[in-house]
């Protein structure tokens, strides 16, 4: 029998860097909502619920897609929180989305599921990084990173619920909530991640997502990125 799974969709941001009249996870993509992309998403890969995170101020709007909605906090952090405070207690698995991804292939999904089953206590999506990174103090470099090593963390990443309450005890803040579950000693399992997984955070990315999706192929069947 497959694990109770819920999903947390991350929607509270004010997407100050897109630009537009309304916040990027409310701009359109393909003639829905950037937003409705990902919840639908998310409903294929965790079928018995999906809390969704909002602005304080759209706590009220009608969101059919979503199981739950609650409002957002003063950081992402605080947001999953908010999000994971009212997944049942009887969830196993929770997918952690941030609903500026819109577009996820079903294959990541999948894997990211089959590395929880085979131990982990979370999965992420990665793609390699094909540029050369270095770490920089004051204005000088100080360390070149081997990018051999490195990969670019996307969304949505799985997490056993046990072990993602236990990293958001802590009250802390990250980027991502992996980084909460590496910090309490958890197993993060790394998963080749897609190119169409790509964040929106300028009208640019609207662009070329719409392209992806001018393609005529349906999420589900889009190939993931480069082996890790």
């Amino acid at each position: 029998m497959p694990p109770v799974t819920w999903a947390v969709v991350v929607a509270g941001g004010s997407g100050a860097r897109f630009g537009g009249s309304v916040p990027k996870q409310y701009a359109m993509l393909g003639g829905r909502r950037v937003l409705d992309w990902s919840l639908d998403a998310m409903w294929r890969a965790a079928p018995d619920g999906v809390v969704l995170v909002v602005p304080p101020d759209r706590v009220g709007d009608a969101e059919p897609g979503a199981t739950v909605v609650v409002a957002g906090g003063d950081t992402r952090s605080q947001s999953v929180r908010n999000g994971l405070g009212v997944v049942p207690p009887e969830a196993e698995v929770v997918l952690v989305h941030d609903a500026a991804r819109p577009l996820v292939p079903a294959v990541v999904i999948e894997s990211l599921l089959h590395s929880l089953a085979d131990g982990a206590d979370a999965a992420i999506p990665g793609i390699p990084i094909t540029d050369t990174v270095k770490r920089v103090l004051h204005g000088f470099v100080a360390e070149t990173l081997p990018r051999d090593q490195l990969v670019a963390v996307q969304t949505p990443q799985a997490f056993r619920v046990a072990a993602l309450r236990r990293a958001h005890l802590s009250g802390a803040d990250a980027t991502d909530d992996a980084a909460l579950v590496e910090s309490v000693g958890g197993r993060v399992a790394v998963v080749a991640g897609s190119a169409v997984l790509r964040k929106v955070t300028s009208a640019e990315d609207i662009d070329i997502l719409e392209q992806f999706i001018a393609q005529g192929l349906p999420v589900d069947s889009l190939l993931p990125g480069g082996d890790l």
